[in-house]
Formats: structure tokens, sequence, C-alpha cells
């Protein structure tokens, strides 16, 4: 080609950019082959496009075709009005690095209220970040730092991120806080905070914080996919105590796995969770509590139409909430512990939780009481809920070792045992120096839970040697439908049926109060406690005023 030819295929490319918005990074010395940092000048692109953008308020976008972007060393601070583009997940893939400043946390992007003065007068405006990976496998930090994420950018209006496949970032995938008129669509986030240790806060796939634009904060996140990630799979947190619990925040069609948490709500005010899947997180799978950094839990929220199945611990697990809050048409299912659990963690709200409803849940084979009630209520409601066959640890204390006992990764096996099946889910078998917790069994046979999110083992020091002696503890004796520990108050009871159909009945009462629990000015009327294992009801603490009436199974209050 001559030069000629050159000069004006330049000129004529440009124009076209100039005119479609649409600009193509390798007409702007960024390489996309996997070695080249192209951190310099994708930067200097978004300098110079967001600068056009403040000129004209015109959006741009920077397109990358497919290709290994390699950001290193530093993020690119972005810019209002600009977009980036990719050729979809694994065709556009970035690779995070910070081998050149090796004590640096490098997201892809940030624009953050610490680092570059973000807030309500100084925010991202109509930027869509679409069709392209995060590879944050290469960060290498001497310890766990929450600013290592994907993307991080605070206070964006109108923002788009949709296909985004975000994975083995040391923090929180998708980081991003205060976001208005803003849709969170087909992000998938794996083995994100991959340095998280306990209770270290982020270290989330999606992890988005609220509040910065007041009482209404108009989010939807939906079609997500979050699996194996350190602390949650998805979360909406409050980040200032005194800011208020902002509404209009929505989660909808998507699926948590194998986090420490599924779903959190730590601080919105009426969040709608609808037909999403929680399973196999380690804690539980919705969590609506103080744990967020500010001790404030959300309230008036909606979980309707969601699986919520086979978490290591606790299918819901409720507390520090003032209420009110909903969960309806859920299924709450094969859970290691309780399916629900109403209890308060350290900090935030003490008082009663008012107006909690479960309504038309399916409560299940979870391994001990489908419902337990450990912090105090007032004026909560069930309603046709339909809790059955759970107590499912049920299995007597058991031991082995020697020639019939083998060990993998997520296994053991004793070919002499004839343990009742799942009869010890949830419980901690012992070998030695280490625990790893039992998720289900056969007759011979005890799968186990990983250590943490995202690992590949069960066992803390090494898989056991064949032969190895194991230890497990006994069940409890009481395993019910339904156990109140605590005050409950103007609890209104109706048209629940609490019963075992199991050949082998392991739940032991519909309705167990215990000699903690208080049961008190309540209405009980049209229930059915009958067909459990030892009686429809146990009170170790009797009913204090209220109605029982027409609950079959029962003769009177006590």
């Amino acid at each position: 080609m001559s030069q000629r030819n050159v000069v004006t295929d330049v000129v004529t490319r440009t124009r076209n950019a100039a005119e479609s918005g649409i600009f193509n990074v390798h007409d702007h010395r960024i390489a996309g082959n996997g070695h080249t940092n192209d951190q310099p000048a994708l930067q200097a692109l978004v300098d110079e496009l967001g600068a056009a953008v403040a000129a004209d308020g015109r959006p741009r976008s920077i397109y990358c075709p497919p290709g290994v972007y390699l950001i290193r060393d530093t993020a690119v601070v972005w810019r209002s009005g600009v977009s980036l583009i990719g050729s979809g997940p694994a065709v556009t893939r970035f690779v995070l690095d910070n081998s050149g400043n090796p004590r640096e946390p490098v997201p892809l992007a940030w624009f953050t209220a610490i680092n570059h003065g973000a807030s309500r007068d100084n925010h991202l405006a109509d930027c869509t970040f679409a069709a392209f990976e995060v590879d944050g496998s290469r960060v290498d930090l001497p310890e766990y730092n929450p600013l290592a994420k994907g993307l991080g950018l605070q206070y964006v209006v109108r923002g788009r991120f949709d296909d985004l496949y975000i994975h083995d970032t040391v923090g929180t995938g998708f980081g991003c806080d205060h976001l208005q008129d803003a849709i969170v669509h087909g992000v998938t986030a794996m083995r994100c905070g991959r340095l998280v240790r306990g209770d270290q806060m982020g270290g989330a796939g999606i992890g988005i914080g609220v509040g910065g634009w007041g009482d209404i904060e108009r989010l939807t996140i939906w079609g997500c996919a979050t699996i194996g990630n350190g602390t949650n799979g998805i979360f909406v947190e409050l980040q200032e105590s005194t800011w208020s619990r902002p509404r209009g925040i929505r989660i909808t069609d998507c699926h948590a796995e194998g986090n420490r948490f599924g779903i959190s709500d730590w601080g919105a005010n009426g969040l709608v969770v609808n037909a999403c899947t929680m399973i196999a997180n380690h804690e539980a799978g919705y969590d609506l509590s103080s744990m967020g950094t500010t001790s404030v839990a959300g309230r008036g929220g909606l979980v309707a139409n969601c699986v919520i199945d086979g978490n290591i611990r606790d299918g819901l697990a409720i507390g520090n909430t003032p209420g009110p809050y909903t969960f309806s048409g859920n299924r709450i299912s094969g859970n290691g512990r309780y399916g629900y659990w109403q209890h308060n963690v350290g900090g935030g709200h003490r008082g009663p939780a008012g107006n909690i409803v479960l309504t038309d849940n399916e409560i299940w084979a979870n391994a001990l009481a489908g419902i337990r009630l450990d912090a105090e209520l007032d004026d909560a409601t069930l309603l046709n809920n339909r809790i059955r066959d759970n107590g499912q640890r049920a299995a007597p204390a058991a031991s082995g070792g020697g020639d019939t006992v083998s060990y993998t990764a997520r296994t053991l096996v004793d070919t002499a045992a004839d343990w009742l099946e799942n009869g010890h889910m949830g419980k901690d078998v012992t070998v030695g120096e280490q625990r790893a917790v039992v998720v289900a069994n056969s007759a011979t046979e005890l799968v186990l839970a990983p250590t943490r999110p995202g690992a590949k083992t069960s066992w803390t020091i090494c898989t056991p040697l064949r032969g190895s002696a194991y230890r497990l503890p006994d069940s409890p004796a009481e395993r019910p439908g339904v156990c109140v520990a605590a005050m409950a108050d103007h609890a209104t009871k109706r048209g629940n049926r609490v019963w075992d159909s199991q050949q082998r009945k392991r739940q032991t009462h519909g309705i167990w109060v215990t000699e903690h629990g208080r049961c008190r000015d309540s209405w009980a009327t049209d229930n059915n406690f009958d067909g459990n294992a030892y009686g429809a009801a146990r009170f170790d603490t009797a009913p204090e005023g209220g109605c029982w009436r027409d609950n079959l199974g029962l003769d009177g209050p006590a």
C-alpha cells in the first residue's frame, strides 16, 4: 500500500471512529498480545476520550478485539462517559498483574472516593463494561487486601455491566458501590477473594456498597452466577451507619454456589430477591445480619420463589434486623443444620425482629429443625408452610479404623459401616487432629465439605492415611419441625402442616418450645402437627395467653 493510501486509510478510520463513537484499541497502541503492558496506553485512551466527553457531552466506547490485554502494576483510572466493550469472555481477556509493584492491588478499572474524590457531585455516568474476562490470578500480595478487585468503581450513574467473567481476584471480583439507575447482568464471578481467611471483609463475587445516593438506589442485578467466592456470592452493604437504608434494589434469577454466604442483605431497605438458587454455601444460603462493616442489617425485604438447598450449615440465617421481612414460596431443603435460623450475631440491632413472615414455603430434609428461633420475634407469621422430614441428623455416634477405612480429598469410606442414610449430615468427623464437615452420607461413605470456598480438599493438613481412625459424635435427641427457643410474642401460626412422611421417621415433634422459649399471646389455629416420630408437640414451657385451637395432633395448649 502506498504512503498516500496509508494516510487516507488512517484519516478514514479516524473520521469513522469519531462519527460512531467507537474506538478500536489496536488503533491506539494497545497490543493485546499478553506480553506488552497495555495499562499506560489504555489509560491514555481513557483520558483522551474522557476529555472529549467532557467537552461535547457525547459518550465514547473503547472496543477491544479478541486478545489478551495485560494490565500491570496499576489500575486504569476511569472517566465519565467512556465504555469498555470486548468480543466476549474468554475471547477478550484482561490479565491483572502486579509483578513490578508486588504490594499494590491492581483492579482493571477504578474510581473511588478515597483515591479520586468520587461522590454524588463527582460521579461516573453512562459507562458500559461488557463482553470480556478479568483474570486476577497473577496478582500476588503478601496478605489479603480488599482493594484488589476486578472492577472497583464508586458513584456510577446509568452504568451497564453485562456479560463479564471475573475470576481469581484477591478481593471482590465485581466490587462497585453506589450504583444509580444501573444494571448488572450476566456477570459470572468465580474464586474471587482467594486470599480471604476467616471473616475478612470483601472477597465476594459481587459486592455492592449502598446508601451513597440517599433513600433510593435504583439497581437491578439479574442473571448472574457466583461460585466458590471467599465471602459472599452476592451482597449489598450499607457503607455508613448514619445513612438511610436505600430502597430500589433487586436481585433476580441469580445463582450462588459454594461461597461462604450465598446472598446477603447487610443494610438495604426492601431488597427484593426472586427466583435465585443458593446452594452448597458454607455458612448460609441467605444471610440477613449485621456482619457488614457498619453493623447494620437489612429490613423490609422479600425473598421469594428461591431454591435454598444443600448449604453446609443453614438455609436462611436471619438476625439483627428490626424487621419486617418476608420469605414466600421458597424451597428450603437439605441444609446441614437448620432450614430457617433466627439468631443475632455480635453488634447491630439486638431487640425483637418485628413482622417476620414465612408463607407458603417448602421446608424439608434439613439436618436439625426446619425452623429454629434463638432470637426474639414480635408479630411473626407462619402461614401455609409445609415443614416435613427434617431432623435428618439422626444417626448415633460412630467410630472406626483399620483395613475397612479409606480416604480421598473429599470422602471417607468405611466398608464395615452401616450408617443411616444422611444420618450424619452436618456433623464434624474427627480424624487425628483434623476435622471435616459431612454434607451427605450413604451406608458406607461420608461426603465431606471443602475446607473453605474454592478449596479442593476437606482436610486442613493432608488427606488421612488409609486405616486412620475416625470418630463421629452422637445426634441430638430432639429434632423438631419448629423449635421455639426464644421469646415469640403475638405470633400467628395458621394453616401449616408439620410432619414426617419417611418410613423411618426422624422429625421428632411438630413443634418444640424449649425451657428458654416463650409463646405469648399467640394465635395458633388450623395447623396439622400430626405424624411425627415422638409426638405432635413438646412444651417445656407452656404457652401464655392467646388462642390455640383446631390444631390436629394437639388436644390443648400443652
